[in-house]
């Protein structure tokens, strides 16, 4: 694959998002994520899996300065991509374990709420869902899949606003699970996830099923609503002007 690249350490994948200085996704890299963790899915060598980024950045989230020459009806249709995706790892039946080496803004946080436990780098990156900073709106799945990890009452905190939360208060927030010092965090990963892998088997995946269906079916119902609202207010005379300022580093 051209942007996620993975090496197998025995039982485990690590999976290294490699895009530019920052790691943004545009509709390769949605592609690339479903067809990779259909796979890993299905490959039975494969018990756990580490995903993390290169760099400086864990994701800086969506390529904003190429979606923004999309037509509405383009737009949509990676909105649509990008929520199938997050659906689809949300559900990955494996262990699952963010290595956060960065900032991961946006959607950048979204990939990292896709897995089941986040470990981040102390010393330097941010978190954030900040789209209410720059007029942005976002999608009945991520929210819920952030109100899974943080809670209703932190989540609103995150979501309304809008700040750009160091690694620290991301650990209070519950944004991220553990911190360690940025030459420690491959090591830490691996002992989690094979933490984790020594539970693994249909009971886990049952037991993990049984977690996080509930809660897509519940967000499936109004993912497509709030893609609309989305692209509606994305659209706006006042969004696309604080769009067009934001640049890739």
């Amino acid at each position: 694959m051209k942007y996620l690249h993975t090496e197998k350490h025995e039982e485990t994948a690590v999976v290294t998002f490699t895009r530019g200085k920052v790691n943004a996704i545009d509709q390769e890299v949605i592609d690339e994520f479903s067809q990779l963790f259909s796979a890993l899915s299905k490959d039975e060598r494969v018990r756990g899996v580490i995903l993390t980024g290169q760099g400086k950045f864990f994701s800086f989230g969506f390529d904003l300065p190429l979606l923004y020459d999309y037509s509405p009806q383009e737009f949509t249709q990676f909105l649509r991509a990008f929520c199938r995706m997050y659906r689809e790892v949300f559900l990955f039946p494996k262990p699952l374990v963010a290595a956060i080496n960065g900032h991961a803004v946006a959607g950048g946080c979204i990939l990292a709420l896709m897995a089941d436990y986040r470990i981040m780098v102390e010393s330097n990156g941010k978190m954030a869902l900040n789209e209410v900073t720059f007029g942005a709106a976002l999608f009945a799945g991520a929210v819920e899949m952030l109100r899974y990890v943080v809670g209703n009452k932190n989540a609103a905190e995150v979501l309304l606003g809008g700040k750009m939360f160091t690694p620290q208060d991301a650990h209070k927030l519950g944004l991220v699970d553990f911190l360690v010092p940025e030459p420690e965090l491959p090591a830490a990963a691996h002992r989690k996830v094979e933490e984790m892998v020594g539970h693994y088997g249909p009971h886990y995946a049952a037991l993990k099923g049984l977690l996080r269906y509930p809660i897509v079916e519940e967000w499936s119902r109004r993912e497509e609503d709030s893609i609309q609202r989305f692209v509606e207010i994305w659209y706006s005379p006042e969004t696309r002007a604080k769009t067009r300022e934001i640049k890739i580093f």
